[in-house]
């Protein structure tokens, strides 16, 4: 018999995966899985279960909750030699990377996914001993994801991001950065930077609209250095798709990205502290096999 290890964060999302639990449980025993979970404790706790599953040998890991659990997953999954097939159940605050793949946010059709969805391999990114599976970036404006503190999410949802966002526009400061991107060079002041693998980001799903999480390639976004009128204007265009004909916006696609900065840039990673610049960000093509919906899917490339 086929096992099943749910990871699932207890208080995402307003515990929405915990309400639902003996439901996944008894959708994953009837489809011929033996199932059983984990609650996560803290920080790092779905890593370390993800990691152990893979040496357990089980055939899915599914991780249930926001993108900060999918997150710790992929990092307890990515080094293994055997890795098991992944499924995601939604339980978070923004779910990015769920709404890239139109994995559906009630849980009894995001079962029903986990079921009958398809196996499809997906790129991941690398950035020194760390993971990501759906965005990379560094500058003011992407700390503001770990600013924001678990029980305003958890109250206000991703309304909470946007408050924390507009608390942090009149301190926005360029930074000196050299960017290298498959043998092609920037050098200047730049707002942020975004290494992308879908493209949805922080509940904008036109912010790289050239993106296939199977291509081997990430959608790199740069923020030039600008004011803070013009950032309001391109945050409007962004949400439109139209961002990316601005002279202040560089996108553009790589396989590998090197980026310097000449002072402390925090790196964010699916919206969780990442460390510090510098940095190597490497596409790993083909690196984790994913239940997706069994439908046409504009993330991907070339599947129908």
């Amino acid at each position: 018999m086929k096992r099943a290890r749910l990871i699932y964060n207890p208080s995402s999302g307003r515990e929405h995966v915990k309400k639902h639990l003996p439901y996944i449980l008894e959708k994953l025993e009837t489809s011929g899985y033996e199932a059983s979970a984990h609650a996560t404790t803290g920080k790092d706790s779905a890593k370390h279960a993800a990691s152990l599953a893979c040496d357990r040998n089980y055939d899915l890991i599914i991780a249930a909750g926001g993108d900060g659990t999918i997150h710790e997953v992929i990092n307890g999954m990515a080094e293994k030699d055997n890795r098991p097939t992944l499924g995601i159940l939604p339980g978070g605050t923004t779910n990015d990377f769920v709404r890239a793949l139109h994995i559906p946010k009630n849980i009894e059709e995001a079962c029903d996914v986990l079921i009958d969805g398809r196996q499809q391999l997906i790129d991941i990114g690398k950035v020194g001993a760390k993971y990501f599976m759906n965005i990379a970036g560094g500058g003011t404006l992407t700390e503001l994801t770990y600013e924001v503190p678990s029980r305003l999410k958890t109250m206000m949802g991703q309304v909470a991001y946007y408050v924390k966002g507009f608390e942090k526009l009149p301190r926005i400061k360029p930074n000196r950065v050299t960017i290298e991107y498959d043998g092609k060079w920037f050098e200047g002041e730049i707002m942020l930077f975004l290494v992308s693998n879908t493209n949805s980001v922080g509940g904008f799903e036109k912010l790289a609209p050239n993106a296939y999480l199977n291509d081997g390639l990430f959608d790199l976004i740069i923020l030039k250095k600008t004011n803070l009128a013009d950032v309001v204007r391109l945050t409007g265009a962004a949400m439109r798709g139209e961002h990316i004909h601005d002279e202040r916006i560089i996108y553009v696609q790589a396989s590998r990205i090197k980026i310097h900065a000449e002072n402390e840039v925090q790196l964010n990673l699916d919206g969780e502290y990442g460390g510090n610049l510098p940095g190597e960000f490497i596409n790993l093509h083909n690196h984790i096999e994913l239940i997706v919906p069994d439908k046409q899917l504009s993330c991907f490339q070339g599947l129908y």
